[in-house]
């Protein structure tokens, strides 16, 4: 079977992802890209059967072509896909050029769109946020004067909370418009602010029928993490989910069914209110990210970068019994004595005491890398991973590294 990855750029993640396709038996993975061919790891470009370097691969256009030269060079494609949210609509409409079989384009769009996603959830009376596609500073304004404060603007093709913006008054609301500016070309959505415990949850589907499920909870909610540059965020993965979560899995189906899914992992977002009710945020077609594949690997004794790898080119799907909680913190780069974060890492105090205390259910460590310019994401500079048959211990665990943790930046 001959099978194009496509990978924009090579991040971490999403080359364990093309390892994962390349080492398949029974497929010949090529490789779709904007980077050059030396920045391609030796034990990846040994496995791989095509290579071909495209101008812009967020282009449906570039994407058809290189996919074109690739059948031209090594025989028919048969499937077409990658692990970016950003290239899943891209990706889709290539597969209708090209008639290889996968998510359709109006799918893809369902799950990229927020607003248009939110439309068709109301319509499938999903519980969700109050919402509304802005076109202009206008429409914001009129949105807040109707729901009230606080609310969320975010730009209408947004990914986790990146260039998402939290108003609690009109001044705030001001600001954030600065920075998202909706327009005609450019719309945003805007939406009531839910408050609640933040969750995600990932869903395996196969033709349309989910198959496998799992779930995180984040601690604190990520736009509180974002807001806050001090505040080290971490993900807790359960070991118990079979109980207590039946509204969250009734409202996932549903919204999988709504958007259109057929075969594929997906990272949806969703709150637990006060009142114990569910409010699904937003659905993404694609593998979640925050080491959350990392996390089930180590919950389930398997590997989720395999299994993904398997369902996308044969529709198999297979997973392991959870037989642990496991659980991120992720260590972020911060001024000590407060204040805006500038500068480079300096140094990464307390690792040595975690080691200590939790040594023997530590997974893994990302140490800081000293003279970096620290991240601007809330997912940090690096990261401690834990795991433990009690979700207790883990969640205790994850309390105490962000506790002991600091990386110093100045």
């Amino acid at each position: 079977m001959h099978v194009v990855f496509c990978a924009p750029f090579f991040m971490d993640t999403t080359l364990r992802f093309v390892r994962a396709v390349a080492a398949q038996p029974g497929v010949a993975c090529s490789l779709l890209t904007q980077e050059p061919p030396q920045r391609v790891p030796e034990d990846i470009r040994s496995k791989l059967a095509g290579f071909c370097q495209i101008d812009d691969a967020l282009d449906t256009r570039h994407i058809v072509r290189g996919v074109q030269a690739l059948a031209l060079k090594h025989g028919p494609v048969e499937k077409l896909f990658g692990a970016l949210e950003h290239i899943q609509v891209q990706l889709a409409e290539a597969r209708e050029q090209l008639k290889i079989p996968g998510l359709s384009s109006e799918s893809a769009k369902n799950f990229r769109d927020k607003a248009r996603m939110k439309d068709l959830l109301h319509k499938a009376k999903v519980p969700c946020a109050r919402h509304q596609e802005v076109q202009s500073s206008s429409d914001a304004w009129a949105f807040a004067g109707k729901v009230g404060y606080p609310v969320v603007l975010k730009p209408l093709a947004g990914a986790g909370s990146t260039a998402t913006f939290r108003a609690d008054n009109d001044k705030q609301l001001a600001e954030a418009l600065l920075n998202v500016r909706p327009s005609q070309h450019h719309p945003a959505i805007i939406e009531e602010f839910v408050v609640g415990d933040e969750y995600s949850f990932e869903t395996v589907c196969i033709e349309g029928k989910p198959v496998w499920w799992s779930l995180t909870r984040y601690l604190p909610n990520p736009l509180d993490a974002v807001r806050n540059s001090w505040i080290q965020w971490c993900v807790l993965l359960p070991r118990e989910i079979k109980k207590g979560f039946d509204d969250v899995r009734d409202a996932n189906f549903a919204t999988l069914k709504a958007l259109g899914q057929t075969t594929g992992l997906t990272h949806m977002e969703w709150f637990r209110k006060p009142d114990g009710g569910v409010a699904v945020s937003e659905i993404a077609a694609r593998p979640p990210g925050a080491q959350i594949v990392v996390l089930n690997n180590l919950a389930h004794d398997f590997d989720l970068f395999h299994a993904w790898a398997r369902l996308m080119c044969f529709g198999e799907f297979q997973a392991p019994e959870r037989k642990y909680a496991a659980g991120a913190a992720f260590l972020r780069g911060q001024n000590l004595t407060g204040g805006q974060v500038r500068g480079r890492i300096r140094a990464v105090y307390g690792l040595e005491q975690v080691q200590r205390e939790l040594g023997p259910i530590i997974a893994q460590i990302q140490v800081p890398r000293i003279g970096a310019l620290p991240s601007s994401s809330y997912e940090g500079d690096g990261f401690v991973l834990v795991r433990h048959p009690e979700t207790r211990v883990v969640e205790k665990a994850l309390k105490r590294i962000v506790e002991l943790v600091r990386v110093e930046v100045g």
